[in-house]
């Protein structure tokens, strides 16, 4: 691969340019603070970070992107810091899902109209990373990702908790007169003490970790504990490295390969990862113009077990992951499964990457003949309830729940199943089948609320789990045999939204089936007598969402960001 020579970066055609237009970009450039001397000849590096005071896991953003920028000075490039939409978890309602497309189409405008030669992408909490993957692959310039690393282990009287999968756990604990309200609420302080996103296997780390394994990020970054300082040696790396790529035009569309894609959906497996990772590598894809589908995903997910044993699948945390030897260390146990002809951001193979990596705990990264969950991680299931197909994570499952007959109780939304969730008048029992819809893309922005509540009298008597099906997502960190993205959703007439209370639904593992038992004829009435539920209005852009948005089987994603040919839209900027 040639070296780009100046003036073949985009940058040059902004401050080399003769004519007035150059003078403007020159003289506001040294109104910033810059001389000629500190750009000119050199590649501009935009550093687009999702630091917020509302997103807690990218509260270090400020400080590493100064290391980054350490990075790219001394590899001879100019680092401009942009701003970009932070999308985090914890407090926007009621989905950042509903802002994954609008944060990936940010990233691609920002490349487009701006004098940018190649971005380091800095984020880490659930959507930031396929958004920002997703804009960048739209433009298809060179560009590396940061992960924003994992936070530290929570300690609370002798206990590690796991974000999002213990408040979950200790909060039935509460609700079941185990624990009392001030030890719970003096968690509150203990479970997230530290920047970084959830130490979990949710969806923050499984999203970068499959980032890692596409080569999208520097070898072993993802797993590395935020506030370490190995973190920010990582973070000024990815300066240097990202100024070498576009001096030698290494962008996505070089090394970036089906494959690719093909390794992180067997690495995910491995990982017990996040039931969100479908539909973000579904969209991912679809921007660099390979098409997949929710089947590819049930084909690759059956091979492999579950090695890694992280929360909620198992018992330890991201910091015990990184310290038994990280993502490298766990792709040595599956090799023989994986393209290890794929490449990095750095030319390196995928053999390469992992050649020298080693376990140094085979109770986090388990061997393959002592998985964690031999039946594997994700499934996906259909039937007459899922036509187009639901998602599952089996390793976070009660197993006596996957073969199963129950009664349905049905609720509308969210705000009904939570004001009815402990009426004594639905009589609820362990096997009942709790049923939540319009919930999916259309009818709520898929939000994470698949994981309904046990009812409190339920919770006393020592049940934990129960069958929940649903349109919705559930959040990465929580557990329970839920079942998700059932597609089509109701609020487009799918079969979840002609449920009715005490219908008898059937869960088959073995055939990975899950159907409402009644004939297709009854089923062929309710359809014709279904009307749609029409949503408030809420907002212009959410307006937008509601009538462009895909299925979730399609990748929940804007009809005018699924085309792969987006070679079409790529650098016409600066005309």
């Amino acid at each position: 691969m040639s070296k780009k020579s100046y003036n073949e970066l985009r940058s040059s055609r902004w401050f080399s340019d003769i004519g007035k237009a150059g003078y403007i970009h020159r003289e506001r450039i040294a109104q910033a603070g810059f001389s000629r001397s500190d750009y000119e000849g050199k590649p501009v590096i935009g550093i687009f970070s999702t630091w917020s005071e509302l997103n807690p896991c990218h509260i270090h953003f400020r400080e590493r992107a100064e290391d980054v920028k350490r990075g790219v000075w001394s590899a001879g490039g100019f680092p401009v810091e942009v701003p970009c939409m932070s999308l985090g978890e914890p407090y926007m309602k009621p989905t950042t899902m509903l802002y994954r497309d609008l944060l990936a189409m940010e990233v691609e405008e920002n490349i487009l109209a701006h004098p940018i030669d190649g971005v380091v992408l800095m984020g880490g909490c659930d959507k930031t990373t396929p958004a920002m993957l997703m804009g960048a692959f739209a433009q298809d310039i060179p560009c590396i990702y940061l992960p924003a690393g994992p936070m530290l282990t929570g300690r609370w009287r002798g206990h590690a908790l796991g974000s999002g999968t213990d408040a979950s756990r200790w909060f039935n604990e509460l609700h079941a007169g185990r624990i009392t309200k001030a030890e719970f609420d003096e968690m509150e302080t203990a479970g997230a003490r530290s920047p970084g996103t959830c130490q979990t296997m949710g969806t923050a780390s499984t999203m970068t970790l499959l980032a890692e394994v596409m080569g999208l990020s520097l070898p072993g970054a993802a797993s590395i504990p935020a506030p370490d300082s190995r973190h920010r040696h990582m973070a000024t790396e990815c300066g240097k490295t990202i100024v070498d790529m576009t001096w030698n035009d290494r962008k996505p569309s070089t090394f970036i390969i089906r494959s690719s894609f093909e390794n992180a959906i067997r690495v995910l497996n491995a990982l017990g990862g996040s039931t969100n990772a479908p539909i973000h590598l579904i969209a991912m894809a679809q921007r660099l113009g390979f098409k997949f589908k929710l089947d590819d995903f049930d084909e690759s997910l059956s091979q492999l077990p579950v090695l890694a044993n992280i929360k909620p699948s198992g018992q330890y945390l991201m910091e015990d992951f990184y310290y038994a030897g990280g993502l490298p260390a766990l792709m040595t146990r599956i090799k023989d499964n994986l393209d290890l002809t794929t490449e990095n951001v750095r030319c390196e193979t995928l053999r390469q990457t992992i050649e020298n990596a080693h376990v140094y705990d085979d109770d986090v990264i388990r061997p393959i003949d002592k998985p964690v969950s031999d039946k594997g991680g994700l499934a996906v299931f259909k039937g007459n309830l899922a036509p187009s197909g639901c998602v599952i994570k089996l390793s976070a499952a009660s197993q006596k729940l996957l073969r199963h007959e129950g009664r349905a109780i049905v609720f509308g939304d969210r705000q009904d199943a939570f004001s009815r969730i402990n009426d004594p008048a639905l009589n609820i029992q362990p096997e009942d089948i709790l049923i939540l819809r319009y919930c999916g893309p259309k009818g709520r922005g898929l939000p994470e609320w698949g994981m309904l509540p046990i009812p409190d009298t339920l919770l006393k008597k020592g049940v934990r789990d129960m069958v929940r099906i649903t349109d919705a997502r559930m959040s990465g960190t929580h557990f329970g045999t839920v079942f998700l993205h059932v597609s089509p959703e109701a609020a487009v007439g799918g079969a979840l939204a002609l449920v009715q209370d005490g219908d008898r639904i059937e869960i088959d593992a073995d055939k990975k089936e899950i159907n409402l038992l009644i004939s297709d004829t009854e089923l062929e009435i309710r359809k014709a007598a279904w009307k749609p539920v029409d949503p408030a209005p809420e907002s212009h852009y959410r307006e937008l969402y509601r009538s462009r948005v895909n299925q979730a089987h399609e990748g929940a994603i804007l009809d005018t960001c699924a085309h792969p040919n987006n070679n079409n839209f790529r650098d016409n900027a600066c005309e």
